[in-house]
């Protein structure tokens, strides 16, 4: 049996070949202290994030893309597998997991020991620009250059990929977290209110914009206020928080600008040509490819399914993995 699985900051995909994706949930794992057991894993554990008595802690495993806590991390991958491949346990299975593709080998050693920890036969690393890229049904072998703009929940990755692998790329710490602290940031400065974690990316996901919109949405919020201590609602607008995540934005059109810099001239052609795809979670914001087709003067058009793509290109390397081996094997 073959797993995929994109092990995401924010969310984590999981991945079974002829049967697409079997299971989506945030990356999050909530743990009861008094016994040390693990109460709930994803969408349960996230719904008590910022809700918890002193006896439960909440651990979101990975930060930054890579592993934060590793016995955290195997357990997740482990609840993963199990509710996956259910009756077929008996099996080990082989996985894929998709990895930020500037992680260092000490980062990339902790995976592969929590994947095979949390019971794999085999685990195979794949770069996720080149998972992104594939997931989104580019041809990566052709010898023309594609560029792809992964924006995650703690990395952005920008990658020309030419030839079934990478010919530059730089990995930013910096993406959906650092927007949703961005968010919470301008609203204790403007409005001296304190917003949780789970506002801030509701706020993110229903009104945020990258580029200032005459028709302006509204949401109505509800924090502490920080002078008196007291409950408060207020509505913001979505142009508000265009201003407010307009840096880390800006962070990452830099990255995009400085890969561009290195990109042999050759393939800054093909990627004038084809423009450049955007993919990830990050690729949901409202009119970010125009912010960057407009800072940029490239194309850039957003793949079909953001947020699953990194998953369905472990599907497609799973499937044939004899063709693939050369451009992605890191094996252990």
């Amino acid at each position: 049996m073959k797993i995929g699985i994109d092990l995401g900051t924010c969310n984590s995909v999981v991945f079974i070949p002829q049967k697409g994706v079997v299971l989506q949930e945030p990356s999050v794992v909530a743990v009861s202290l008094a016994e040390n057991k693990i109460l709930a894993v994803g969408e349960t554990a996230k719904e008590m994030l910022g809700r918890t008595p002193d006896t439960i802690r909440i651990y979101r495993p990975l930060k930054d893309g890579v592993i934060a806590d590793f016995q955290v991390t195997q357990t997740m991958l482990k609840y993963f597998i199990d509710k996956v491949s259910g009756r077929f346990r008996f099996f080990k299975p082989e996985l894929m997991i998709g990895v930020p593709a500037g992680i260092t080998s000490t980062e990339r050693r902790a995976v592969i020991e929590a994947g095979m920890n949390a019971g794999a036969k085999a685990v195979y690393l794949a770069k996720e620009p080149i998972l992104a890229a594939i997931g989104a049904g580019i041809p990566i072998n052709s010898c023309s250059g594609n560029m792809i703009v992964d924006v995650g929940g703690g990395t952005s990755e920008v990658a020309v990929i030419s030839l079934g692998g990478i010919v530059t790329c730089h990995s930013l710490r910096v993406a959906g977290d650092k927007m949703d602290l961005a968010i919470s940031d301008y609203m204790k400065k403007k409005y001296n209110l304190a917003i949780g974690e789970q506002t801030a990316e509701e706020i993110k996901i229903k009104i945020a914009t990258a580029l200032p919109e005459k028709e302006d949405k509204k949401i109505e919020i509800r924090g502490r206020d920080l002078v008196l201590g007291l409950p408060r609602n207020i509505k913001v607008s979505g142009n508000e928080i265009c201003e407010a995540i307009s840096d880390i934005l800006s962070e990452i059109i830099q990255v995009i600008k400085a890969v561009l810099r290195e990109t042999p001239p050759e393939l800054s052609a093909d990627i004038m040509d084809k423009g450049m795809v955007l993919s990830g979670g990050g690729a949901l914001l409202r009119n970010f490819a125009e912010l960057i087709t407009q800072s940029i003067g490239v194309p850039c058009t957003i793949v079909e399914e953001p947020l699953t793509c990194v998953a369905k290109g472990t599907g497609v390397i799973l499937e044939n993995l004899d063709v693939y081996k050369k451009s992605i094997m890191t094996k252990k």
